[in-house]
């Protein structure tokens, strides 16, 4: 990359009127040099069974081309024509439910025949339009590709073989790992595999859910495969992926596996949708961008995300700045918004683009004039930024769905209180506005020992294997924080009949085999210190066997138990938090940890502060300082001298700097 993407999605066919060349200009002064295409407008570009009509595609391609701005092509799978339904109504996916109805996008069988028929041909006819025009700079596979639910005869018929595969044939051995003796689920012939959508076995459920994803990771190969053969080798391959949705990008997306299936890419991408307004606090733009640069341990595109957005998105004054550069300090090579233009009509009217209905000037894009501008002139300063974090977040999409099927109950009839990305949000976000940067790193990555320090949330599902090499990576001189329902079922959701938590249980140097949820259960200990600090929602009463006990439960009951503990383990040290409390109390235990793993982090900034940085193409460590607040920061310490890549200042220590409301200031530091 020689310069930053800065762009938007455009759809001339949705425009009430032909204003193409307008748009552009508008583009052109707004500083925005790419757009992306095509991928939402299948049954525009073949409007009839075979008849193909790439009129509006080419119509863009060559204003765009002609105007300097490049295109990124998607391909228009993931939104399924009407005619396509009425001949084929066996594409609509069979999930939990029964048979969709048409009407929204993503309700297709990703695997079914005819649907893989029709997809491949009009990707086909889209390539040979568009990858030899020179505007067009890669291609989007699809868009926020899931596997909607699908559960039809034809993916559980598959589903069987690959158990098949899995098991060596051997019916007892499924039977066996899954527990299937339990309420007569036991399958004793193949033929009589039952339809998995009714099952109550969390074990052979968690099992299809993998399964699931996996279908997504070979759908998205699959068109990977076939722009490979239209494409040049200047252009590139991505996918936008999103994340669990709570009405805004949330945690780990638990219908992909985000590492697998970015493996056909050639650069990763992410769609980040986050609360505005007084609700912003960059917690989604980091965490969004940190797991998509640690997908390829490389830069990413942000393919989509908020200019106005939702009426409760309209962004203050300087917080489309703000926001984007803090996708650019995550190691960002993009920043796309979705989209240009609000919507006319439809289900996404009121999720207003740069530009609102009136298709006038407005104060979101005179603030997306002024990024642009900043991108433009100092893009090869900020591009391609490379980060090299010591501390990193394991996630595991197993123990996700793993935590679905045995949710951590609040109250005995409150099923499911507290999922799986809840604690690795608690944890994420806590390392955040301590400053800590840090990647993100799955079960099937490699190369663990690069970090000094790993933080291991509820990894409630997981194979000896994984446990073993933490065991490795702790003798091995590493650091490690893990949570409680850790090591607690194999990768089959098989509970564990050793001692709790198997096979870490010495290298935490505790066990226990009671757990329960807290009514007015206090913390006391070393780490506590003056504070009060509640337990919430769940706790673990651990017995230390050679662990340091750093808070214990304050309870009449419970009071002989440890609550988080210390552990010295041959080279490296463990740390355990048995319970979920409030940030304050992570925050205390995670400074011991990063003491312990030697991490220098900026521990005197906190939050709304917060420092980001990394090293430019040039050698230079380029230092972003971000204020999320409506307060201005006033004597901000500043790291080195360097100049203000916005105004252009030169810094010089030990000058101190303000940083306006919602405002950032990007210091290029002198080698």
């Amino acid at each position: 990359m020689k310069k930053l993407l800065y762009g938007v999605a455009y759809y001339d066919e949705y425009m009430p009127y032909d204003r193409l060349l307008t748009d552009i200009a508008m583009m052109k002064k707004a500083g925005i040099n790419t757009v992306r295409i095509a991928e939402s407008t299948w049954s525009t570009c073949e409007p009839q069974d075979g008849v193909f009509d790439f009129s509006h595609v080419e119509r863009v391609l060559n204003a765009m081309e002609e105007n300097g701005i490049s295109v990124i092509v998607g391909t228009p799978t993931y939104a399924i024509p009407t005619w396509m339904v009425k001949s084929h109504p066996e594409v609509l996916a069979v999930t939990i439910k029964g048979r969709g109805i048409y009407g929204a996008r993503q309700i297709m069988d990703i695997t079914h025949p005819a649907y893989r028929f029709y997809a491949e041909r009009v990707i086909r006819e889209l390539m040979k339009r568009t990858a030899h025009r020179q505007c067009v700079i890669g291609f989007q596979v699809d868009n926020e590709t899931k596997y909607y639910g699908t559960s039809g005869k034809n993916v559980q018929e598959n589903f069987v073989k690959y158990l098949r595969r899995k098991f060596n044939d051997e019916l007892n051995a499924m039977n066996h790992a899954f527990g299937l003796d339990y309420w007569s689920n036991r399958i004793n012939a193949w033929e009589d595999f039952p339809d998995v959508r009714g099952t109550i076995n969390g074990s052979l459920g968690a099992e299809f859910e993998k399964f699931q994803r996996l279908q997504v990771s070979e759908f998205l190969s699959w068109q990977a495969d076939i722009v490979n053969e239209y494409k040049r080798k200047d252009q590139f391959i991505t996918h936008n992926f999103d994340f669990e949705w709570r009405g805004y990008s949330y945690g780990v997306q638990p219908d992909v596996n985000h590492y697998e299936a970015a493996k056909c890419l050639t650069i990763a991408s992410v769609d980040i949708y986050h609360p505005s307004q007084d609700a912003l606090t960059g917690e989604e733009i980091a965490f969004g961008g940190d797991m998509a640069r640690s997908l390829k341990k490389n830069n990413y595109f942000v393919m989509e995300t908020q200019a106005q957005g939702f009426p409760c998105w309209t962004p203050y004054q300087g917080q489309l700045l703000l926001q984007a550069f803090s996708h650019v300090a995550s190691g960002a090579n993009a920043v796309m918004y979705w989209h240009w233009h609000s919507i006319h009509n439809s289900f996404e009217t009121y999720w207003k683009g740069v530009l609102s209905h009136d298709f006038q000037e407005n104060d979101a894009y005179r603030e997306v004039c002024k990024i642009g501008k900043i991108f433009h002139e100092k893009g090869e300063r900020l591009v391609n930024l490379k980060k090299t974090n010591e501390v990193a977040i394991l996630v595991s999409n197993e123990a996700l769905t793993a935590l679905k099927w045995f949710g951590i109950e609040a109250t005995a009839s409150d099923k499911g209180k507290m999922q799986y990305n809840d604690v690795i949000r608690w944890v994420y976000n806590t390392l955040y506005k301590m400053n800590v940067e840090c990647d993100v790193i799955w079960i099937e990555s490699e190369q663990w020992e690069n970090y000094k320090m790993i933080v291991v949330p509820v990894l409630y599902s997981v194979s000896d294997d994984v446990l073993s090499r933490l065991n490795h990576y702790v003798e091995n001189g590493g650091v490690l924080v893990a949570t409680f329902k850790t090591g607690f079922a194999n990768e089959n959701l098989k509970v564990s009949c050793d001692v709790q938590p198997r096979i870490l249980n010495d290298c935490l140097g505790i066990s226990y085999n009671q757990f329960t949820f807290p009514t007015n259960v206090a913390l006391s200990g070393t780490i506590i210190g003056g504070d009060e600090y509640k337990v919430q929602t769940f706790m673990e009463l651990l017995t230390p066997k050679t662990a340091e006990v750093l808070a214990k439960y304050e309870h009449y009951n419970w009071n002989k138990y440890a609550a988080i503990t210390r552990n010295t383990y041959k080279a490296g040290i463990s740390y355990y938090i048995g319970c979920m409390t409030d940030e304050r109390l992570l925050t205390k235990v995670f400074s011991h940890a990063l003491s312990d793993a030697d991490v220098i982090y900026p521990n005197q900034a906190v939050f709304p502060l917060i420092i980001k940085s990394g090293i430019n193409d040039l050698g230079n460590r380029i230092r972003f300082y971000f204020n999320y607040s409506d307060k201005e920061l006033i004597d901000v310490n500043v790291y080195s001298e360097g100049v203000d890549l916005i105004t252009d200042v030169t810094i010089k220590q030990p000058k101190k700097i303000n940083i306006p409301a919602w405002g950032v200031k990007i210091i290029e530091e002198k080698s």
